[in-house]
């Protein structure tokens, strides 16, 4: 793939973020002691930790800090993970587990904390996180999931309907869960302060330089550009989440990078704004193929979900969000639309973000399964201790690269749970 294909993508984000620092191809070789490939959350606040210990750091990506999934997302700051904290002591056990759930109930504390630390400008937004939900089962599970986190001394609120039709501006949801530690972000603003934190503490970082070759020599690797180049490091982190190709042997294949598709209305009249999450919450509901939304900063809604498999082809294949604004806000009928995108979502077979090390000076970290900016903040954090040597603690075990049996039919088993999922949605 040239490198001309990894333009930054118009979106919401990309129109309305100030421009990004310079992080020139790479063009000639380099030796460092940590080289990263991926310019998202990830790799970006794994090279700002690194560089401000003293740590000499390249990071390489194929487009521009932001690019991929980090610049695209729906800016919805949330902490946990996709299993509640019980679940997580039936799977890991009781010590495990209660150190699982301290750092992902953490998580957006360690974006917000980031973001004030290097003075990042971003629009950080924390007014919480309202899930709302559309069927008694699901009413019932976002109520324990609710009273498991007050158990962990969260001050998390329970809405009945009425509550939640005033908070969200909806009719129609049972009810809801509201919990305070969640906030909002621009995603791109973000991708692009950390990297000017990371180039000013000393990090370099190279854009629109694909790595395509990955090989050990002796005690170290190095890693090969498309343009040629050669960056020879100690340690190396692959930090490619959704947009993994093949530069490592079967890493692609452990994970489904599913389409998420997003569409934003023109900056709302003030008087519809304040109809629509008046507080300023960000809202995803307990749908199976959730619907997730917010306003940005100049009051714009914007409200994403499950699209196609494929990378979006025309205006019509947002016609399924376009219409789920209108179904959802009434109010918003003929308000049109200003902006359409799409990015990946890295899911993982278990729904759990996964750390690998499969070669001596190799460790990988990916799989946040929608949950990308606050644990990819956070387990990068944890990475950047275990490569200083300051600690051995990376949160989640490391796990080998176990390919997906018959990844290559994920097209059709993946569109084949979401035709059933929202069969489900609809009437369960």
């Amino acid at each position: 793939m040239s490198v001309h294909s990894f333009a930054m993508p118009q979106s919401l984000w990309a129109a309305t973020a100030q421009p990004g620092p310079q992080t020139p191809p790479l063009t000639e070789d380099k030796q460092v002691d940590v080289a990263i490939v991926g310019a998202g959350y990830t790799g970006l606040t794994t090279a700002l930790h690194l560089a401000s210990a003293g740590t000499a750091t390249c990071v390489l990506d194929a487009g521009e800090p932001g690019w991929g999934a980090s610049g695209r997302n729906g800016g919805q700051v949330i902490p946990g993970l996709k299993y509640d904290p019980d679940e997580l002591m039936k799977l890991f056990g009781d010590e495990k587990a209660e150190a699982i759930i301290r750092v992902a109930g953490g998580a957006a504390d360690e974006v917000f904390k980031l973001i004030d630390r290097y003075g990042i400008d971003c629009d950080a937004v924390r007014q919480g996180w309202i899930q709302p939900a559309c069927t008694p089962a699901a009413m019932r599970a976002i109520e324990q999931r609710a009273q498991q986190w007050q158990r962990r001394g969260v001050a998390a609120e329970l809405l009945d309907a009425r509550g939640a039709a005033a908070r969200i501006g909806s009719q129609g949801y049972l009810g809801a869960w509201v919990d305070p530690r969640a906030g909002s972000v621009h995603p791109l603003k973000l991708a692009r302060g950390l990297a000017r934190a990371a180039l000013h503490h000393g990090a370099a970082i190279h854009g629109r330089t694909r790595v395509t070759g990955l090989k050990r020599e002796g005690n170290q690797w190095v890693l090969t550009t498309e343009q040629g180049a050669r960056v020879t490091a100690q340690r190396v982190v692959l930090a490619t989440n959704g947009y993994s190709d093949d530069l490592w042997p079967g890493l692609r294949q452990t994970l489904i990078a599913a389409n998420s598709f997003i569409v934003s209305t023109p900056v709302l009249p003030t008087a519809l704004a304040q109809q629509i999450l008046p507080r300023g919450e960000v809202c995803s509901d307990a749908r199976r193929l959730l619907l997730y939304y917010k306003k940005d900063a100049q009051g714009r809604l914007l409200l994403g979900g499950r699209g196609p498999f494929s990378e979006p082809r025309s205006p019509d294949d947002f016609n399924q969000l376009k219409r789920a604004v209108t179904a959802l806000f009434p109010q918003l009928e003929g308000i049109g639309f200003e902006h359409h995108w799409s990015g990946r979502v890295a899911l993982t077979r278990d729904f759990l973000p996964h750390v690998h090390e499969p070669a001596p000076g190799l460790s990988i970290l990916l799989g946040y399964n929608g949950r990308g900016i606050a644990m990819s903040t956070t387990l990068a954090r944890h990475l950047s201790g275990h490569l200083l040597g300051a600690s051995n603690d990376l949160v989640f075990p490391v796990t080998p690269v176990n390919p997906i049996p018959f990844h290559g039919l994920q097209r059709l088993y993946l569109g084949a749970g979401i035709a059933w999922y929202r069969l489900l949605d609809t009437f369960g």
